[in-house]
This record gives structure tokens, C-alpha cells and sequence, in this order.
């Protein structure tokens, strides 16, 4: 017959995290959230291949197909109004330049110590997309 379990437990020891240890991690969430929503812009905002259409050519073609629209069969009428749509798209995010300077300003105070922390070099940020520039300005260096 097998013994009998005693109904005692013994205590439970829970682990606690020390305010330091609790800090560095928040800390650590604050950085990369920096870096990430950089990173992330900067992605967003890449210039695309090719010759860059300027606005008055994206005009332009908008007015020519308003002016063949009437014409069209309704497969090329469906074609050509999902092509304004998208050179409507294009134009209004043209006009609107996106303003980095909030996340570049965030990015220059946390990234040298998320770099530090994570082993990036500076290879890998230029690699990533980020400016020399920028990286001075975080105080990042060849040498880091």
C-alpha cells in the first residue's frame, strides 16, 4: 500500500522582482518602443524606385482620366477609377510630408543604450536606414 500524502504543503516561496530589476525592464520597453517606432517610420516613408512622379504629372493623369472615363467599356472604367483612387492616394501623400521629429527625437534619446544593450553596431543602423546624421545625434560612433 503507498504511503499516505501528508495534507501540509510546504510554503509556496514566490518570486518577487526587485523596484531595480522592475526598472530596467520598463526601462528596456520604453527604448525599444523608441527604436521600433523609428525604424518603423522610417520604413514607411522609404522612397520608392524609379523616377518620382511630381504632383502636376499625378494631376494630370487624374484629369485625363476623368476626361476617357465617360467613354470607357466597364472593365477599363473599373481599372481606371482604382487608378485614381490609388494617384489620389499617392498625391495626398505627397502633400502631407510625414514629420519624424517626434519618434527621431525619442530615437536619439534611447538609442545608443537599446544598441548597447542588444549589441548593434553602427553598420547595422546605417544598414537599417538610419542617417549618419541621426546616429551623431544619438551619440552612436563607428567605433560603438
Amino acid at each position: 500500500m503507498p504511503p499516505k500524502k501528508s495534507a501540509a504543503k510546504a510554503p509556496s516561496s514566490k518570486r518577487t522582482m526587485s523596484p531595480q530589476h522592475k526598472a530596467a525592464i520598463a526601462e528596456g520597453r520604453v527604448q525599444s518602443r523608441a527604436v521600433k517606432k523609428y525604424l518603423e517610420a522610417l520604413s514607411a516613408n522609404k522612397p520608392k524606385r524609379g523616377r518620382p512622379r511630381n504632383a502636376g504629372s499625378i494631376r494630370e493623369r487624374i484629369g485625363a482620366i476623368d476626361a476617357g472615363i465617360g467613354e470607357a467599356d466597364p472593365m477599363t472604367a473599373l481599372k481606371l477609377r482604382q487608378e485614381k483612387k490609388n494617384l489620389q492616394a499617392e498625391l495626398d501623400k505627397k502633400d502631407s510630408k510625414a514629420d519624424l521629429s517626434s519618434v527621431e527625437d525619442d530615437f536619439v534619446a534611447n538609442a545608443k543604450a537599446y544598441g548597447a544593450r542588444n549589441g548593434i553596431s553602427y553598420r547595422v543602423w546605417r544598414d537599417s536606414g538610419v542617417s549618419t546624421e541621426i546616429l551623431n545625434k544619438a551619440g552612436i560612433s563607428r567605433g560603438s
